[in-house]
């Protein structure tokens, strides 16, 4: 009887359970996940609909910030809950006010504070969609991207550089990274709806007309509101009731358009819909049109493109059990059924297959370059005690490599710091485990860092240490992941580059590095600069330059 008892109470427990489960809240809230760049939980504000139901497949809104704001305020603004009367943003961030309800799951990421949106900040972003992917039913075709500022240029980044992610984005007075306007042809088939303030005195109205201009020339489906004598608050405007809410609800994402144009500066964002760049000329702003025809047939034209790969499994306009007439570029090719075909160009002719089976390393996705590349994922910053350096001398090494990875400096109340912790470690502290998980961020010559001399024969460049006048700075590829050496002189230093930056000086040009580049006296007095071939080799002109350069020695 006892037993019968015992039984009983179990099941009942056991039914039981999901109503005694934990459960998040609806409204407004911040989860946090885990990031891979540093180690850190990373918060994001999350907004579930009062009547929200774990078997519905809700749409999705990714808001973002902008310059000396956070999650919370972004997600107070995106529901048009503004500061209230002389309210300042640190009071506002303390409370979520009640707003209207709305059937959208809506996630802010913290993005690090102000940092922009490219690198590790994108790398946030990502994650955090993919969190609340893993905790709720998210329907992949109503994923929407809005922010307003540095979070309206975050916007239009991500927006052009991933497409297909997204089934429609709104920039709000978007101050974007500069190259954003050699993408606006990615928006073909992503709706794109601006807000600007005609009066806005931190980012000039004129450069969001002139690319809703260039966006209609295109034929892309493009919206803008002006606010005639709004100065930067335009969001006040464009989001005013939660009015964002209902613009979206109008699209929904098409995963299989028949046509796709893409354009991309690297490897880095190398694919959209149902087509892939596999390999770029280096440097160069490649391109790809590829357009689905009746019959089985497919037409593609190319700008600086050596190889890329069509993704045609279930796309509905295509049978890939029966052969496939394509044309790229004016020539035509007849192949047999499959789902995925790759084109490698050979000469001026194309041809099925990969430059990859070539052998040796080849500049690929995930691993070519330039040199912001090193610093968009997990980086450690290494300097070298290889030498025995005097107690001084290491002090000021090791120094270098804190202000290279001091991305949270103070800079103010307003920009704050960046909320990005990097590692800093001697050469003889890194483990086998570092090499295989980081990009590597090395300081001084073979002489000094034995991470260096451990890859002295397969880098290809080297700065004499007797020098003081001159600096190295270059990536290349180490098994999976990037090295960056930096010899001599430090990479940061000389005049602010040009457009909106939002981090410190020491890394505010990185993103507009190439891959390699000797300097003397600070990086603007360029002595020689370019890109590695496909090959991770020197062309002819750049090892021309480089060998005139007494203090260089080449591999």
């Amino acid at each position: 009887m006892k037993a019968c008892v015992r039984i009983l109470v179990l099941v009942f427990m056991a039914a039981s359970w999901d109503g005694l489960a934990q459960k998040l809240k609806s409204g407004p809230q911040v989860l946090t996940f885990h990031s891979v760049a540093d180690d850190t939980e990373q918060p994001y504000a999350l907004y579930l609909p009062s009547n929200f139901q774990e078997d519905v497949a809700y749409p999705l809104v990714i808001m973002l910030h902008g310059a000396g704001s956070n999650h919370r305020l972004a997600l107070r603004r995106v529901f048009g809950k503004s500061n209230g009367e002389g309210e300042t943003d640190v009071e506002a961030s303390r409370y979520f006010p009640e707003w209207d309800d709305v059937d959208y799951i809506v996630a802010a990421p913290f993005a690090r504070g102000t940092a922009g949106y490219q690198g590790i900040v994108e790398q946030d972003v990502y994650a955090v969609l993919e969190d609340v992917k893993e905790r709720f039913h998210i329907d992949s075709d109503r994923i929407y991207l809005t922010g307003l500022s540095m979070g309206g240029g975050g916007t239009l980044w991500l927006g052009l550089t991933r497409p297909d992610i997204w089934a429609a984005i709104a920039p709000v007075c978007p101050a974007p990274p500069t190259g954003t306007a050699d993408l606006l042809g990615n928006a073909l088939h992503l709706p794109v709806h601006f807000f600007h303030g005609d009066a806005d005195p931190v980012v000039p109205i004129e450069g969001t007309r002139a690319m809703v201009e260039e966006m209609q020339r295109k034929g892309i489906l493009v919206l803008s509101e002006e606010y005639e004598g709004v100065k930067h608050d335009s969001w006040v405007n464009a989001y005013a009731g939660g009015r964002i809410f209902e613009w979206f609800s109008q699209y929904k994402r098409n995963p299989f358009p028949e046509t796709v144009s893409f354009t991309t500066h690297t490897l880095t964002h190398h694919r959209a819909y149902w087509v892939a760049l596999n390999q770029l000329v280096p440097g160069s702003l490649a391109s790809i049109e590829a357009s689905i025809q009746s019959g089985q047939k497919i037409s593609v034209d190319t700008k600086a493109v050596l190889e890329f790969t069509l993704h045609l499994k279930d796309h509905p306009a295509i049978d890939t059990d029966l052969p496939l007439n394509i044309s790229i570029d004016g020539r035509g090719l007849r192949v047999l059924p499959d789902s995925e075909l790759t084109f490698y160009k050979d000469g001026s002719a194309w041809r099925v297959g990969s430059l990859v089976q070539a052998g040796g390393i080849i500049k690929r996705p995930g691993q070519s370059g330039p040199v912001f590349a090193g610093f968009a994922d997990r980086h450690i910053y290494v300097y070298g005690t290889a030498d025995n350096p005097s107690a001084e001398e290491l002090e000021r090494r090791r120094l270098q490599a804190y202000e290279a990875a001091n991305w949270s400096a103070y800079r103010g109340e307003f920009l704050g710091r960046v909320m990005f912790f990097p590692r800093i470690l001697a050469d003889k502290e890194v483990r086998t485990s570092d090499l295989a998980s980081s990009n590597l961020i090395l300081f001084g010559f073979k002489e000094t860092n034995s991470i260096i001399r451990n890859m002295e024969n397969q880098l290809p460049v080297h700065l004499d240490p007797a020098d003081t006048d001159h600096g190295l700075l270059y990536i290349y590829p180490h098994n999976d992941r990037y090295v960056v050496v930096n010899s001599g002189l430090p990479w940061w230093g000389g005049s602010r580059p040009a457009g909106f930056t939002f981090v410190s000086e020491v890394h505010q040009k990185l993103p507009g590095f190439k891959d390699f580049k000797v300097y003397k006296g600070n990086p603007d007095e360029v002595l020689a600069e370019g890109f590695f071939d496909t090959r991770w080799q020197f062309a002819d002109r750049e090892r021309d330059e480089l060998r005139n350069i007494e203090v260089i020695t080449l591999k």
